[in-house]
């Protein structure tokens, strides 16, 4: 992280990419990118693949259900309040990584070259004009329902799930900044894939920094990391149940990458992720688990979001 605040400090460009903990940080001039590709906000490249092919072969229902229940006994002990659990589906996909990279419809994107490709809609932070914010995305149903917009804003589960995750980002942005507000509560995103559209429910928040944030830069986002959207509250402690319950490890995946342009931040959770192992391709994904939530909807969820935005 002292890299971060180093490069930050004498206003110097950079890209980093932040493992989910904390362990593997890269940073990377944006004049001297070598092993990564990044967009933000750019438009998908325009290529004759319109129905790229995607093969899911995910864990059984009776091994998520085999999770899914140790987490509800740590709610119920009280150790967790909210949990996102994850799991790894392996994938056949007729594109590879580079070419997911340039097709992907997404505001976040990220290539380690040979490694993974990310194709995030969820903003981590962004810091501009001196004030911190923040997006939670919790909540997801797939737009063809019938009233999906209303059904997903008056389900008391979501509802619930996503309070508590933007009461846990009030506290986290208030650690590293003053005069938290909630600017903007349960907005709708809208997310195209190849498969279907999902819609997705939104919060923004916001804090004030000192002047001289970008010397603390590392420091702020030390203590803003794990992203709370992606572990759960208290995140401390679910973050141990986490490591104690999931069947695999998250390196990258639900970690943030962003850049610093020389004045001002922008970054995203890394979610919707593929990663190249020797096995083959792996699909990351997953969803919130409260004490109201129903096995085979969090399992159908976590299935939903393993998808392409093409």
């Amino acid at each position: 992280m002292d890299r971060i605040s180093q490069l930050a400090s004498q206003k110097i460009p950079f890209l980093f990419v932040i493992s989910y903990d904390k362990q593997s940080v890269i940073v990377e001039p944006l004049d001297d990118l070598q092993h990564f590709k990044v967009a933000m906000h750019a438009k998908p490249s325009q290529c004759m693949y319109h129905h790229p092919k995607l093969h899911k072969n995910p864990i059984d229902f009776a091994t998520y259900q085999k999770a899914f229940n140790r987490v509800i006994e740590e709610i119920k002990a009280g150790n967790t309040y909210l949990l996102n659990l994850t799991f790894s589906t392996p994938i056949e996909c007729s594109l590879g990584l580079e070419k997911i990279f340039e097709m992907a419809n997404a505001p976040y994107k990220l290539l380690y070259k040979e490694h993974f490709v990310c194709f995030s809609p969820e903003p981590f932070i962004k810091i501009e004009n001196n004030t911190i914010s923040t997006y939670p995305m919790k909540g997801t149903i797939d737009a063809s329902i019938p009233n999906a917009k209303e059904k997903i804003l008056a389900n008391e589960k979501e509802m619930a799930e996503h309070v508590m995750v933007v009461d846990l980002l009030r506290n986290d942005l208030g650690i590293v900044g003053r005069e938290v507000r909630v600017k903007k509560f349960r907005y709708i995103d809208t997310i195209k894939s190849a498969e279907k559209t999902l819609l997705q429910v939104s919060s923004k928040i916001e804090a004030k920094l000192s002047s001289n944030w970008h010397e603390h830069l590392g420091e702020i986002l030390d203590a803003m990391l794990p992203a709370g959207s992606i572990t759960g509250t208290p995140k401390q402690k679910t973050c141990e149940i986490i490591e104690a319950v999931e069947t695999h490890q998250r390196g990258f995946f639900t970690g943030v990458f962003g850049i610093f342009d020389g004045c001002n931040l922008e970054s995203a959770v890394m979610i919707r992720f593929i990663e190249q192992t020797d096995q083959g391709l792996i699909y990351k994904s997953g969803g919130g688990i409260t004490i109201d939530s129903d096995a085979k909807a969090e399992y159908q969820e976590m299935l939903d979001k393993v998808y392409l935005p093409i």
